[in-house]
Parts: C-alpha cells; structure tokens; sequence
C-alpha cells in the first residue's frame, strides 16, 4: 500500500506543479475555451489541461518502474503500452483543443490509441459472465476491448461541463476501482496486491487531485479535450485490466454476486458520465440530429435548471457518483443485506438533497437557462 500512495503523491504532485506551464502552453497557443450559449462561463477560459495531467501519470508511471515491489508491474509491456495511448490520445485532444477537430477524426484517433493498447496486451481475454468465464474469439474481444475505452472516453468528455465536474467524478471512480482491485488482487493465486488495475487508480486518482484545486469553481484551467479524453482512456485501462483478467469467484464467494458484480461494479463505477451519454444519444437522434451535435441538456445542465448553483451542482453530482460507485462496490466488501440497506439510504439521502435544496437556499439561485443549440 505504501508504493501506491507515493506514486498517488507524486501524480498529485506533479500534476498541480505542471498547471501553470500548461497555462501558459495554452495562452501562448491561442487555446481557449470561448463563451458559447450552451456553456456556463462567462468569459473565455484557457484550456490544455490534459497536458499537466499527463505530465502526472507519465512521472507516476516511470516513478513505478524503480519502485521495488511495483516492478514487477512492469515485466509485461502493458503499463508501457498504456503510456504510448494516453500520450497518443492527449496529443489528439490538444489539437482538438487548439483547432477543433471534426467528430469524425477524433473517433480515428481514439480508435488508434485504444488499438495501441490492446496491442500491448490491455485487452479483455475473457468476459466473467454470470459467474463463468467466458472466452470469446480474438477479434471479438480485440473489439469490445476498444469499444470499451471509445464508450469511457467519450463519457468522461461528455461530462466535462462544470468547473471540476469531470475531474472530480473520475477521481471518485478511480478510488472506488483502487479498493476493488486492490482487494481483489489479494484473491490471486498466488495473492499480489500490486497489478496494473490498482497502479493506473491510484496514478489517475492522483492525477485528479492535482489538478482539481486549478479546475474547482471558478476554474483558472479547463481540462479540455486533451484531459477528459485522456482520463476516460485511463480510467477504461483500469477497468479493463481487472474486468477480462480474473475469475468471478476472486470478486465474490456469494453465487449471485460472483455471477453479477464483476459486470456491474465497472458499469456502476462510471455510471453518471454512462448514463448523461445515453440520454444525450437518445435525445439528439429522436430529435433527429447527429449523437455528437452539442446541445445544453446534460445533466449539469439540468442541474443548474432547476435551480442549483455551479458549486452545489458539482458537489451533487459528485454525491450521485460516489453512491453509484462505492454502493455498488460495497456488495464486494459487506453482506448484500446491509450492503443494499446502506445503498438504498444514500439513494434516499441524495435524492431528497437533490430535489429540495433549491427550495430552502438562504439566497436562492434563479434558475440557468440555455439558448437552444440550431
């Protein structure tokens, strides 16, 4: 455990000292995020901070690659390869960031980095469904592998949409997916905490701390595209990791939860940027516009409908994740029994604080409209 929070410290740590030159990177280069009607900011906001994240992981992992038990992490090429994608993905968000590049090219060029990384071996070889595993064609796995990094980074950016929002949700699912790999692992035979699953949590939680102080309401730094990419991709690589590399039998000694929960945990995990993604889909095509055409009806967005300031919408929208995630994961850790009565409680709890907050600000929040997207 000890390895795993120096490298959490030095991704934090790195991370917040590399902001300001990312800052600067993105005044020098013109990189701004401007007033649009559907956005939330009042004035232009320099973005490129996927570029200080990176910097983060990058020292995190060849940080790693000396540490004494943590080395032997590294004796297949997959952390490696793992760093060639992110690189791979934050240079396409960068010049998104700089020159706004067409939906399209940025599909490619998220194809290429996930590609990447199943060829260095980050790809599911089995599928733990209903308490067996199941393995399926090369191809087949080949290709669910890299839909599931393209559905990961696509929820992440489709989330970025209030100060520190992106940031903070991925920070709560990487320390949910730390514990549930790291307690998981320990089931190995023979047992070993350190895995690739846990180091990419613990980097990737580190890398949000960092950058959160910068990011949290009023943001001096957006993330833009070089970071929500880049944590979606980091964020799938941990999933995908643990998800086609064990048995169910590690995650549970419960029949239905060894049948269920290695399925459900990485679903719940990412559950919030999941669920905005499908509704956007679902909204935009019944509308009948393209899945990726902007429009302001994203969850935040709601949030500040219905009368949320940014601050508490950030801080809801972070509960929601949080019980989504360790709810889900607190079947792996308790009896389902109290397991579930802790899950339906903090459902309750965030519900209600969602719905009446509103109601009982001392001020009082007019609610946020958004002209229409045409």
């Amino acid at each position: 455990m000890r390895e795993y929070i120096f490298v959490l410290i030095v991704a934090m740590a790195t991370t917040y000292l590399a902001v300001p030159a990312a800052y600067r990177l993105a005044v020098r280069f013109g990189a701004f995020t401007q007033v649009r009607d559907r956005d939330v900011h009042a004035v232009p906001i320099p973005r490129l901070g996927g570029v200080a994240i990176f910097a983060g992981f990058a020292a995190a992992t060849f940080t790693a690659s000396k540490l004494p038990f943590l080395t032997q992490v590294f004796d297949t090429p997959e952390l490696w390869g793992v760093l060639l994608g992110a690189g791979v993905i934050c240079l396409l968000g960068a010049i998104d960031d700089l020159r706004e590049l067409d939906p399209l090219t940025k599909l490619g060029g998220q194809i290429v980095a996930a590609a990447i990384m199943a060829f260095f071996g980050v790809q599911l070889f089995s599928l733990p469904v209903f308490g067996v595993t199941t393995v399926l064609p090369a191809p087949v796995l080949a290709t669910l592998t890299i839909f599931a990094v393209l559905v990961s980074t696509n929820a992440v950016n489709f989330i970025d949409g209030l100060d520190g929002l992106a940031s903070g949700v991925v920070a709560i699912a990487a320390a949910t997916f730390f514990a549930y790999s790291y307690y998981i692992s320990r089931g190995f035979d023979p047992p070993n905490v350190f895995s690739s699953a846990s180091f990419i949590s613990a980097a990737l939680l580190g890398c949000c701390l960092g950058f959160l102080p910068h990011n949290f309401y009023p943001a001096r730094l957006f993330m833009g595209d070089s970071g929500a990419l880049l944590l979606g991709l980091l964020l799938a690589a941990a999933m995908i990791s643990t998800t086609g590399g064990g048995s169910p039998a590690q995650v549970s000694g419960n029949e239905v939860g060894a049948a269920l929960l290695p399925l459900l945990v990485p679903f719940a995990i990412i559950l919030l940027p999941l669920l905005d993604v499908v509704l956007a889909i679902v909204r935009r095509t019944r509308a009948g516009r393209h899945p990726w055409s902007p429009d302001a009806q994203h969850l935040h967005h709601r949030m500040l409908q219905i009368g949320h300031g940014h601050r508490r919408a950030v801080l809801l929208l972070w509960l929601w994740a949080a019980v989504a995630s360790f709810g889900c994961v607190a079947f792996v850790f308790l009896p389902p029994l109290v397991a579930g009565s802790i899950l339906i409680a903090a459902l309750a709890l965030t519900a209600s604080l969602t719905r009446w907050l509103p109601r009982f600000s001392a001020a009082g929040h007019r609610p946020k409209t958004f002209a229409p997207d045409v």
